[in-house]
């Protein structure tokens, strides 16, 4: 056991996650040297993971208000206004680290904490996504981190009872050593039902709610701060333990809570644990706050203040009560076999003090640990920008037909079913459309409205043009929530990037959110919440830049939609959108020619709001029967799913002032292929070109194959024995690692 008396050591100061500079900062907030304790609880706060600190200058610059924001960025989860007294919380967060080194465990807990997000706020937990980038197949340790990420984020999920309803899943080198697990989580609640983190009142009583505390995820946040070496699986100490029975529990007594009144402030604790909530709470109500760690409830002998404040033990909460309520509120926990311990009190002099058997283990000003942790604006080199590529000087394949085959059983364009049918995306009754789809849709009471939610980045995009990158992120998120006839209405982000210290990454990191901030101003989808994750790198080695986007649409009526499967024969197919056949790293160019280069393709914002509103109205007026936006793989691959997934193939009219295989596989944005009845067909399309879209016919729905006009017809059999092969056959051979 080190004591809390223990000299600080450079060393020590390093393995804390601090550089020199941020200890002497520390010195001289305090006048002295810290303890122990003190060392831990800065190392906490001050990491990348809880501070933001180099990211906040940037962050500031996205859009965060609208018609709609109830609450945004700095509470546990994003609140927004849909009718009726109703509103949606959501958020998404990262568990990259932990999910590399205990894949189960990392990717369950994830789960945990985005699922706490929500219901502190007071909202019950309805739908779940998720978004994971996976290494290379052929890397030796890829098809056991599949499996154990997989599988725990369906074993916490199924368990907990929230339908896990979308999302997306990659694979590509630059994830080998640092997978991405970014979880999203959306709950329902009353407006005048949300609870916030902010403490209020002086002497009032702070409450430990929930599970036990043990040695499990000490310096978690510490850990997801900093770049793995090829000795980060010695790490899995800092990796908590999930129990989805238990994170119930405290679901329904945390709601029960909530109506006894009692609750004046509640935080999860999720990274840093007691210390991050804690500070969190008393620094936002400048108040400070005083700990007896006697009181906190152990499941493991002879714990350390150290230890207590610093373990991120799973399902637990702090909150601030009302003292008049304190035996209503104990009843609560006491019914649900949780534990209810009062273990500390607000103050009013904005220190944050912690007592071990009676000796004062940390005394901190805790403004400065919270509010006012360090801020850096890093050096930054802007991003080469790279020249378009002629659709003409990509090569064609020999067979367009053997192509689209072997497109669509690429590891990142193949079918995600067995990924999908190991979360239960039906509990709770309330999914109309689940996995597979542009959107998932939920039913949200009784009143016929609905919800859309989606998950959308292109990181190939993000590296070659961080800017467009960002853009199209936001673009294809708000497009696939529009392709089910759903108003976008807002987004959380979760922002993976590399070393910030290196000026090439922070550019990255910078030219995205400028991206994705002006594609959240144009198309009026404001950020409400969000997560930075960064130091996604080992050895040197960064992940491809991944801003997700995860997004929230509005149905006002949920049986006015539709999906991307064909739904009869002999109608008319559609191409909305101005399609020129871009090939600038496209899948086609990457997989089928061996390249990824080149400009990615330009986003017209103005455009993709003025096509996709268009759309939007077509369905929610029943003109179209079928839609689906155009983005990994192109025109041909976007049709191939629309029949494969109502078996009814198609013939198509390919545009001959373009190379036929840039018409088939170009990834140009703001386009969709919709399908309407041969006998309104000419209406439709004299409508759209009346409201300035581009529209052309470019095909008729019928049969089992797929024909384009001068090549030689495709079998629907061919291609979802491809579609649907590549995954399950990859993860049921022998694991390697």
């Amino acid at each position: 056991m080190i004591k809390n008396d223990a000299e600080i050591t450079p060393d020590l100061i390093a393995e804390h996650g601090l550089k020199p500079d941020e200890y002497q900062r520390i010195l001289d907030l305090i006048g002295r040297e810290p303890t122990l304790t003190e060392l831990g609880i800065f190392s906490a706060m001050w990491n990348e993971h809880c501070s933001y600190k180099s990211s906040k200058k940037w962050l500031r610059t996205l859009p965060t208000e609208g018609p709609r924001v109830i609450e945004g960025p700095g509470e546990n989860a994003g609140v927004v206004d849909i009718d009726d007294g109703d509103v949606v919380v959501f958020k998404m967060e990262s568990h990259n680290h932990p999910s590399f080194i205990s894949p189960y465990e990392g990717a369950a807990t994830g789960v945990g904490g985005i699922l706490r997000d929500v219901f502190t706020m007071g909202a019950r937990p309805v739908a779940a996504m998720n978004a994971l980038r996976f290494g290379a197949p052929e890397n030796e340790r890829t098809r056991h981190i599949v499996s154990g990420v997989v599988e725990g984020i369906g074993g916490y999920g199924n368990c907990f009872g929230v339908p896990t309803i979308g999302g997306e899943v990659n694979f590509d080198a630059r994830y080998n050593d640092n997978c991405l697990v970014n979880a999203f989580a959306a709950g329902l609640a009353k407006a005048d039902g949300i609870f916030l983190s902010e403490a209020k009142g002086v002497g009032l009583p702070i409450v430990y709610l929930g599970s036990k505390t043990g040695r499990d995820g000490i310096h978690g946040a510490t850990m997801a701060s900093a770049e793995f070496d090829d000795d980060s699986e010695e790490k899995r100490p800092t990796v908590q333990i999930g129990d989805p029975f238990s994170e119930k529990l405290l679901l329904e007594a945390t709601l029960e809570l909530m109506k006894t009144g009692a609750v004046i402030a509640i935080q999860d604790m999720g990274a840093a644990g007691l210390t991050c909530s804690a500070v969190e709470m008393g620094a936002k109500g400048n108040l400070g706050v005083r700990l007896d760690l006697d009181k906190v409830p152990c499941r493991e002998d002879g714990m350390t203040a150290y230890e207590m404040m610093l373990s991120e033990s799973q399902e637990r909460m702090l909150m601030v009560l009302d003292p008049n309520k304190e035996e209503e509120a104990a009843a609560v926990f006491k019914k649900w076999d949780l534990d209810f311990a009062i273990v500390g009190e607000t103050t009013d002099d904005q220190r944050f003090k912690v007592y071990r058997h009676n000796d004062l283990m940390a005394d901190l000003p805790i403004k400065e640990l919270g509010d006012e942790a360090p801020e850096y604006d890093r050096p930054w080199v802007e991003s080469p920008k790279l020249e378009p590529v002629a659709p003409k000087d990509v090569p064609a394949p020999e067979d367009l037909g053997k192509a689209l085959i072997q497109l669509v059983g690429l590891p990142d364009m193949c079918s995600r079913r067995w990924v999908w049918e190991q979360y239960d995306n039906l509990i709770q009754g309330n999914t109309m459309a689940g996995p597979g789809g542009d959107a998932a849709v939920i039913r949200v009471g009784d009143n016929g409205k609905g919800l859309a939610f989606a998950v959308d980045v292109t990181p190939r995009y993000c590296e070659a043009d961080p800017i467009e990158g960002g853009k199209q992120a936001v673009a294809e998120c708000w497009r696939n929530i529009t392709a089910v006839g759903a108003e976008p209405l807002a987004a959380t982000d979760n922002l993976n990037f590399g070393n910030p210290e290196k000026p090439e990454i922070m550019g990255q990191l910078v030219g995205c959110i400028q991206g994705i901030g002006e594609a959240c101003l144009a198309l009026d989808m404001p950020i409400v919440s969000g997560n930075v994750s960064l130091y996604n790198e080992t050895n040197g080695q960064a992940i491809l830049p991944t801003p997700a986007i995860g997004g929230v649409g509005l149905l006002p009526d949920v049986t006015k939609r539709v999906g991307k499967s064909f739904t009869a024969e002999g109608e008319i197919i559609l191409l909305i959108g101005a399609h020129e056949g871009h090939l600038g790293q496209s899948i086609y160019q990457r997989d089928m020619v061996g390249e990824a280069a080149g400009a990615p393709p330009r986003v017209d914002l103005a455009a993709e709001k003025k096509h996709g509103t268009f759309v939007r109205n077509a369905i929610r007026e029943g003109r179209v029967t079928a839609v689906h936006d155009i983005s990994d793989g192109g025109l041909l691959v976007a049709v191939a799913e629309m029949g494969m997934g109502s078996k009814i193939g198609a013939s198509l009219t390919p545009n001959k002032d373009i190379p036929l295989h840039a018409w088939a596989f170009g990834e140009d944005q703001a386009c969709y292929v919709v399908t309407v009845p041969a006998t309104s067909a000419e209406t439709f399309a004299k409508d759209a070109l009346s409201a300035g879209i581009p529209t052309q016919a470019i095909g008729t729905t019928g049969g089992n194959e797929l024909t384009v006009e001068g090549s030689h017809p495709i079998s629907l059999g061919d291609l979802d024995a491809a579609y649907e092969g590549w995954l399950p056959n990859y993860m049921s051979a022998p694991d390697t690692h």
